[in-house]
């Protein structure tokens, strides 16, 4: 993929992780009714994501297919916050993490659990 996606174009893709394949009218009907996008915008949308390599085009009907996963999408913001944020630290953005919002004895075991398993 080339370049982050913005908020504007993670909305087109959520409709398609949510639905898979569908064409742009279905993209826009979608938007309209759940942001109140016009359907200028949402093609233009559409078309930054193409542009970006996240969604291919096909035909017939302007099908739209995602080649981007939810979980690719997340590890790619998560990388750019922790470089950003945390000058590339896991360590320091997961002190901060627990510092600001804590967790639970039960999520503690579960992350030592990950923690584990990546080892």
């Amino acid at each position: 993929m080339n370049g982050k996606l913005f908020d504007s174009e993670l909305k087109v893709m959520e409709v398609l992780w949510e639905n898979g394949a569908m064409s742009a009218k279905d993209i826009v009907d979608v938007l309209a009714e759940r942001i109140g996008w016009n359907k200028n915008t949402t093609y233009t949308v559409i078309k930054k994501c193409i542009d970006k390599g996240a969604v291919e085009r096909g035909e017939p009907g302007f099908m739209c297919t995602p080649l981007l996963s939810r979980d690719e999408a997340a590890r790619s913001e998560t990388e750019q916050l922790i470089d950003k944020m945390f000058g590339g630290s896991s360590e320091l953005f997961f002190s901060s993490f627990l510092k600001n919002q804590g967790i639970s004895e039960e999520e503690a075991l579960r992350l030592a659990k990950m923690i584990e398993e990546a080892k």
